[in-house]
């Protein structure tokens, strides 16, 4: 342990000691080695570029051969102006020469105009040369994939498109079941809504704090509503009134008329004080009309007194 702590010690001076060193004891302890690996990396000289002009154009002209420009095929041309830009009496800046290299579109105009340019150039040299610059119509190419691959490319794509249509089928069905289920659930709200609403007025009805019924004909106006909405062929008949047979029928036995609510006081009859008779209502009138409107009838006996005639009996 102590041994260990001597060397720990001894290293740490020796660090000491090559951190305070100067730059030329640095280096003469890297010349002789002294230094360990990893603290220093030393620096490699710089390559010096040579520019041998004579010794590349010597290359040039032992591999550049003087052929035909039928087989070249080289153009160098500047690009076409502007024609619609020159009618109109615009300078573009293609024409003007000014052409920035960070402009996509402005580079890649250039180069199509170029290409324009060498087409129109070459097309004449090509036509003089008698060489044809479209595939003739019975030209057949041989293919690069046997048939037996393109039918494999076409059965993985048959198959492909045919999971594809049964993905789309299985989301269109998940679509339709979450539309169904949010119409379910928005009837069921609907309906409690409308049962709170209902709720609610009665229970308002029922304190005082309002006369109104309206809400018990709530359900028979949207039945009203429904048949009227669903069967337009009958309401147009009714409209058109009843059918000839019904007309006869009523002229010879008559229409009855209105049964519904026929004893029902009114306004008017109930304010009617033409037909009541004090008299008779009290009992009091000449006749002697007993109860139940029978005449002279007999007074029942008591309790005691039937029991009386019984045990007479």
């Amino acid at each position: 342990m102590e041994d260990f702590e001597e060397e720990s010690v001894s290293g740490s001076e020796s660090e000491g000691n090559d951190s305070g060193m100067s730059d030329g004891e640095l280096q003469e302890a890297f010349a002789k080695g002294l230094l360990k690996p990893g603290l220093n990396i030393p620096l490699e000289a710089r390559k010096k570029a040579v520019n041998n002009v004579e010794g590349l154009k010597q290359c040039l002209a032992d591999f550049k051969k003087d052929l035909a420009w039928v087989e070249r095929l080289d153009l160098t041309s500047r690009p076409l102006p502007d024609i619609v830009a020159k009618a109109d009496g615009k300078l573009t800046t293609l024409d003007s020469g000014e052409i920035h290299a960070e402009d996509d579109f402005q580079r890649e105009m250039y180069f199509y105009r170029q290409a324009q340019a060498a087409v129109l150039e070459a097309l004449p040299r090509l036509k003089k040369f008698n060489i044809s610059t479209k595939r003739p119509e019975d030209y057949f190419a041989e293919m690069a994939k046997t048939d037996h691959h393109m039918q494999k490319i076409r059965t993985k794509l048959l198959a492909k498109q045919a999971s594809m249509e049964k993905s789309e089928k299985a989301k269109q069905l998940r679509e339709l079941r979450k539309y169904g289920k949010k119409v379910q659930t928005d009837v069921l709200q609907k309906r409690q809504k409308d049962k709170k609403a209902m709720m609610t007025a009665v229970k308002k009805y029922q304190k005082g704090m309002t006369d109104k019924l309206d809400f018990m004909d709530g359900d028979q106006e949207k039945g009203k509503k429904g048949a009227s909405g669903a069967a337009g062929p009958n309401a147009a008949k009714k409209k058109r009134g009843p059918n000839a047979k019904r007309q006869y029928k009523d002229q010879r036995f008559g229409f009855g008329g209105k049964k519904r609510g026929s004893k029902w006081n009114t306004k008017e009859s109930h304010d009617d004080m033409s037909g009541f008779r004090s008299k008779a209502a009290h009992g009091k009138s000449g006749k002697n009309f007993g109860k139940g409107g029978k005449q002279g009838a007999s007074k029942r006996p008591g309790k005691n007194a039937r029991k009386k005639m019984k045990n007479r009996s």
